[in-house]
């Protein structure tokens, strides 16, 4: 099952997404982000140490560490 969200302001259903990404340094970072449709890399839950926020402009979700979470 898919994480998911509902928007307070538009009541639009967003999905948390992951992928693996290689900076040009050679680096390798994991991304997240929210998309209205179910697609490859949905996760079934929120990362160890975040919480899901909503823009007061727009009402899109926000992927952010928590407060006192450890770096």
């Amino acid at each position: 099952m898919a994480f998911s969200v509902v928007s307070k302001k538009s009541g639009k259903t967003y999905y948390l997404h992951g992928r693996d990404q290689v900076l040009r340094n050679g680096l390798k970072v994991r991304l997240y982000y929210f998309s209205t449709k179910v697609g490859e890399g949905v996760l079934d839950s929120l990362p160890d140490g975040y919480e899901v926020a909503e823009s007061d402009r727009t009402g899109l979700p926000i992927l952010r560490k928590r407060k006192g979470a450890p770096s």
